[in-house]
């Protein structure tokens, strides 16, 4: 298994939810209700599939070891680029889920909040996204030793057949919202 390679895989699944993510805030700009139900499934996959499976590869196997072993202009990319990032991104996410619920209160104003964050997050994904897959990613493989990305697909491997059903659950909840978008 090719960790790189599996992480871009898992970035287009990503980048898919986030197209689902901003039809369902059109959808509520052009006069539709609040879904709540495909909301708390888009925060589900999120931090099950995006954050808890994907980022956790990339910060406890692919950042530490480029850190490790690449040194200062790693760290820079890793600490002040791609964790703010991450870490931004579960800021929009606990954002999102409290102005559901505030809306669900009968906050009409938290409507805003609901897209604001929404959106926010899908933009600050794709960005983050475009970056990895065609700068941090190349860097790593260019950089790293070739044992030390032997390590990682070997790491990488034992993670997804362990996770296989996380993997599994949150792949058919975008498939389901795949589906009722109509997104391609």
């Amino acid at each position: 298994m090719n960790a790189v390679e599996l992480m871009i895989e898992e970035h287009k699944n990503i980048k898919q939810m986030l197209k689902v993510v901003r039809k369902a805030c059109f959808g509520i700009l052009e006069g539709g209700e609040v879904n709540y139900e495909d909301f708390y499934k888009v925060i589900y996959f999120i931090k099950n599939y995006a954050d808890s499976h994907h980022h956790k590869k990339e910060e406890t196997m692919l950042f530490n070891r480029m850190v490790d072993e690449i040194g200062a202009t790693a760290e820079k990319v890793v600490k002040y680029g791609m964790l703010v990032e991450h870490d931004l991104g579960r800021l929009y996410m606990i954002n999102l889920q409290a102005a559901l619920e505030s809306f669900k209160e009968g906050n009409n104003e938290a409507k805003l909040d609901v897209i604001a964050n929404a959106v926010s997050y899908t933009n600050l994904l794709e960005r983050h996204i475009h970056k990895e897959d065609n700068v941090v990613y190349k860097f790593a493989e260019r950089q790293l030793k070739k044992e030390t990305i032997d390590e990682l697909n070997e790491e990488c491997a034992k993670f997804e057949s362990e996770n296989t059903n996380i993997k599994d659950e949150n792949l058919a909840i975008l498939e389901e919202l795949k589906l009722k978008y109509d997104i391609k």
